[in-house]
């Protein structure tokens, strides 16, 4: 029996969310309803610039998301990433550890730098705009992986944003070789459509011969197939993994379970923000499918917390409201 039901690796990122107008966005630049990475001048400017505005600050990062996710369902899980010797990246440990998380951060030193942070815009049409300074979560490497974890878990969970780095890359293929010649499951997130557009050959390096299941969201996979149809991207995807999702937004999702396809509906509601939506869907994915649930049941549950998240602000349910989902 494995200790770990997933390990993860992501980008330790303090997320700090602010609600925007669409016309403000354009007034400061920002390209709106994708991740975009700056340096930290443009990310001390823009914390400048709206410092009279109201925020909420979390631990996050999209890796982070989905296992915390896992953990309030009642999971166990395991979280490699990188922080510095600053507030933030005192604060990002504790939250984690607060939230059942085991991770490298409590028997390593954190990086000399600035810990990495993501400015999440949400827009009134719920639309979820990401800054990205990755601070010292750019150097993340295979120093940061724990092998006897990743060899102790069911599933290795990869988040696609690690990709747009030589060193995360790198250490994104050790962890999946570590885990295939331990026989544990491989999952990948293509994260932001930004990835598969700029670092598609670094996914695909990732995704080598083949993983156990890909995680995406319709545009990643309409961009990964290059196609500008939906049964051409899944046609695609069957060539890339056993199994995988694809979400497709109030429509619901599809899923391979490496024989048929599922088609599994969204729950109606009223979405204000659709930050984190693809973490809790993921998350509670693989907290259904290392729980004993078909393919099909584990949809049903992520489509139901992926609904419910964005009922909400910010990329999080608290605790309870998470546990609820599988009542």
């Amino acid at each position: 029996m494995s200790k770990y039901h997933v390990y993860g690796i992501g980008n330790a990122l303090v997320d700090m969310e602010f609600q925007l107008s669409p016309e403000l966005l354009q007034q400061l630049s920002i390209d709106k309803g994708v991740m975009t990475l700056i340096d930290e001048s443009r990310e001390r400017e823009l914390i400048e610039t709206l410092s009279d505005r109201p925020s909420k600050m979390i631990s996050g990062g999209s890796a982070a998301n989905t296992l915390v996710a896992i953990g309030q369902l009642g999971g166990k899980c395991f979280y490699s990433c990188k922080v510095a010797d600053d507030e933030s990246g005192e604060f990002y440990m504790k939250d984690l550890v607060s939230c059942g998380i085991e991770t490298n951060l409590q028997h390593h030193e954190p990086g000399e730098g600035i810990t990495g942070k993501c400015l999440v815009f949400v827009t009134p049409d719920a639309d979820r705009t990401m800054n990205t300074y990755l601070g010292v979560s750019a150097t993340f490497s295979k120093d940061e992986l724990v092998p006897h974890a990743i060899e102790d878990s069911q599933y290795l969970y990869i988040e696609g944003y690690l990709l747009g780095d030589t060193n995360g890359k790198e250490a994104a293929i050790v962890a999946r070789d570590i885990a295939q010649k331990a026989g544990v499951k491989t999952a990948l997130s293509l994260s932001d459509p930004n990835m598969v557009k700029f670092f598609k050959e670094g996914l695909i390096e990732v995704i080598g011969s083949g993983l156990d299941f890909i995680f995406a969201n319709e545009s990643e996979a309409l961009q990964m197939a290059d196609t500008d149809n939906l049964q051409g991207a899944i046609a695609h995807f069957k060539t890339l993994a056993k199994g995988f999702a694809i979400t497709i937004g109030p429509k619901g999702s599809v899923i391979f379970d490496g024989e048929q396809l599922l088609e599994i509906p969204a729950q109606k509601v009223e979405a204000i923000d659709t930050v984190g939506a693809g973490d809790m869907y993921a998350g509670a994915f693989l907290y259904g499918i290392t729980h004993g649930m078909s393919y099909e049941k584990a949809g049903h549950l992520a489509s139901r917390a992926a609904s419910k998240i964005v009922t909400s602000y910010g990329p999080r349910l608290s605790a309870e409201e998470t546990k609820a989902l599988l009542s």
